[in-house]
């Protein structure tokens, strides 16, 4: 009897292809069990330690009817989801919000320039503003990370609230000692 016969048959009963397919099967559930999680890429970790963080955003150009009550309902209800590069995040706190004025620069006579209150009418529909948004981040290898996304200058955050939905610029981070 033959080790090997004419249709690529051990001994008469397996063919050397399902051999090879059990084989590579078997390795594949070897590597899962044996060593999950193995690819150690992912941003955050499970069960890693948080660190309060305050990020300072800024808002520019935002359209709304009145201003000021945005202003006053994100100074009562103290608290806004946010949505950081389309993946939501949660809840943080707001700890300070602050209105910029819109202006304009003007040349003077002298060569100089003078920054003036916008006297444009569609300018009472545009507001400025500052906020400082507070919550726990993990800090890996010096970066803040809030959800699976690290936040530098720059990154661009979604506020969502029951009124309102809009997009600021991260400008600052501040690790909470």
């Amino acid at each position: 009897m033959a080790i090997l016969d004419s249709q690529g048959r051990l001994f008469g009963k397996i063919s050397v292809l399902d051999i090879g397919a059990g084989l590579v099967i078997a390795m594949v559930l070897g590597g899962i069990f044996l060593f999950p999680g193995a690819t150690g890429n992912s941003v955050a970790q499970v069960g890693s330690k948080t660190t309060p963080v305050e990020v300072d955003m800024i808002v520019r150009g935002l359209s709304v009817a009145d201003p000021e009550a945005l202003l006053e309902q994100f100074r009562t209800e103290k608290k806004t989801d946010i949505i950081i590069r389309n993946q939501p995040y949660g809840t943080v706190d707001v700890l300070k919000v602050e209105p910029s004025p819109r202006t304009i620069v003007v040349p003077q006579p002298d060569g100089t320039a003078k920054a003036v209150p916008d006297p444009r009418p569609e300018a009472a529909l545009s507001t400025n503003m500052r906020l400082t948004l507070g919550g726990e981040a993990q800090i890996n290898d010096g970066e803040v990370v809030l959800g699976n996304s690290k936040i530098k200058v720059g990154t661009p955050i979604e506020l969502e609230g029951s009124t309102y939905n809009f997009k600021g610029s991260v400008i600052g981070v501040n690790i909470v000692e």
